[in-house]
């Protein structure tokens, strides 16, 4: 069984959590995508965990855990939060984590590209982490990036970096004129730090790659390899994604994306098996809309009904600890990301959340310049739409103890039903409250 766990919205819909229930059934857990940019937080009998770039089946026993190629690493961050775990007493091992050689490292200058361009841009930012992904993935496209099995062949390795840092300061350096003026440096000596602030430093940098080297290469391997056999020796794989459809940089509300694939079809891709396909997709999405990052969010909350929402949901970004944006399910946003994940079941998160409402909102559809849109706009169009409201009846009651359908309160089963068919994907699971086990299954 080749099976995705995908997000239908912007993210933060609660994938980690429902990887780390499900991978009890499967031999080995693969990330496809992305960075430590966003993510997953995890609460079980272990303890609360925060992953950014680990599979969620590294709390899990017994299951292979896979980076695969389609990933941009930071080593750093990666080795602190293998580091992290095993102080707290989960035990990460080359048994039980292999790190594709394949995969992208995201270097120290792509996270100060990154936070040097948030900066230039100003009110019109991106809301970039500041992590370095959208600088590295654009690096792994024009051809200047280092891979993983770069760092197996430390004689080389200075050569190669030498030659992208003399390119990479051309970029870094050309902020001099900006810094200068927002940060008020004065005289000559201002402009030695500008550049020693500016310019990538080889001998720092390559000490770093081979630090990091040392530390993580017993856990680098050929993915494709290892992946190809355990499907013919009939292995069981979950394929672990990062952040939502919206947020995909092809079908996303672009230019307010990640910077990598983030759908369910990339997942054999970014693993390291291209040639297979997927049995299953298992679409994620909140009882409620939550969004981290800039850009058009149609059915946005504010002040005290926001606040409201956000702190009964605990709605901080994982990776940043950020507020989260907060509004109504979103219909027309969420049926779209059915599509394009091709999902054919669906898992609904914090369900719970939702019990101190009257009446609960849905967004059925947008008003665009006076016409009225059910399906999901892009482009400048988006960026113009209202929410149409439809209210349904809360049902005001403490539903964390529900462990099968019957035991949910009426007027919750109907707002279930009544998501299900809107989005036209059947609603399989339903978590109840941050606990492993605190989840029903949907008949």
């Amino acid at each position: 069984m080749l099976t995705a766990i995908v997000g239908i919205n912007w993210g933060d819909e609660g994938k980690g959590r429902m990887v780390d229930l499900l991978s009890e059934g499967y031999d080995i857990i693969c990330r496809y995508q992305g960075g430590n940019n966003a993510g997953h937080t995890v609460v079980n009998e272990k303890g609360r965990f925060i992953l950014n770039l680990l599979p969620s089946g590294i709390l899990r026993d017994n299951v292979v855990n896979v980076m695969g190629g389609g990933m941009v690493i930071d080593i750093e961050h990666l080795y602190g939060e293998i580091a992290n775990l095993n102080e707290k007493g989960i035990n990460v091992t080359p048994a039980n984590l292999k790190i594709s050689d394949k995969a992208f490292i995201c270097m120290p200058y792509h996270k100060q590209q990154d936070i040097l361009e948030e900066e230039r841009l100003g009110d019109q930012k991106y809301g970039s982490t500041k992590r370095g992904i959208a600088p590295v993935y654009g690096d792994k496209y024009m051809k200047k990036g280092l891979r993983i099995l770069d760092l197996l062949s430390p004689d080389t390795l200075e050569q190669k970096l030498a030659r992208i840092i003399a390119w990479k300061n051309l970029t870094l350096n050309s902020y001099r004129t900006l810094s200068a003026a927002k940060r008020k440096f004065t005289g000559e000596e201002s402009i030695a730090q500008i550049a020693s602030y500016y310019e990538a430093d080889i001998i720092k940098i390559l000490s770093w790659l081979l630090e990091y080297r040392e530390k993580l290469l017993p856990f680098i391997a050929d993915t494709t390899e290892y992946l190809a056999k355990s499907i013919k020796t009939g292995k069981n794989i979950l394929f672990e994604a990062q952040l939502g459809a919206l947020r995909d940089i092809d079908y996303g509300i672009y230019p307010y994306t990640t910077s990598s694939q983030t759908l369910a079809s990339y997942a054999p891709i970014g693993s390291g098996i291209p040639g297979v396909k997927l049995n299953h997709v298992i679409g994620v999405m909140k009882a409620y809309s939550s969004c981290v990052g800039e850009g058009p969010f149609t059915v946005e909350m504010s002040g005290d009904e926001a606040n409201a929402l956000r702190e009964t949901g605990a709605e901080y970004g994982a990776a940043t600890g950020r507020p989260r944006r907060v509004g109504a399910f979103d219909i027309p946003a969420s049926r779209y990301g059915v599509i394009t994940q091709g999902a054919d079941e669906i898992a609904l998160t914090k369900l719970d959340v939702l019990s101190y409402l009257d009446k609960i909102p849905v967004c059925t559809a947008y008003e665009i310049d006076g016409e009225l849109y059910e399906q999901f706009p892009s482009g400048d169009k988006l960026a113009k739409a209202k929410p149409v409201f439809e209210y349904l009846d809360g049902f005001k009651t403490d539903i964390s103890k529900c462990r099968k359908e019957e035991d949910l309160p009426k007027d919750a089963v109907k707002y279930v039903r009544y998501l299900e068919n809107a989005i036209g994907c059947p609603i399989r699971y339903v978590s109840v409250g941050a606990e492993r086990d605190e989840y029903l299954t949907i008949k």
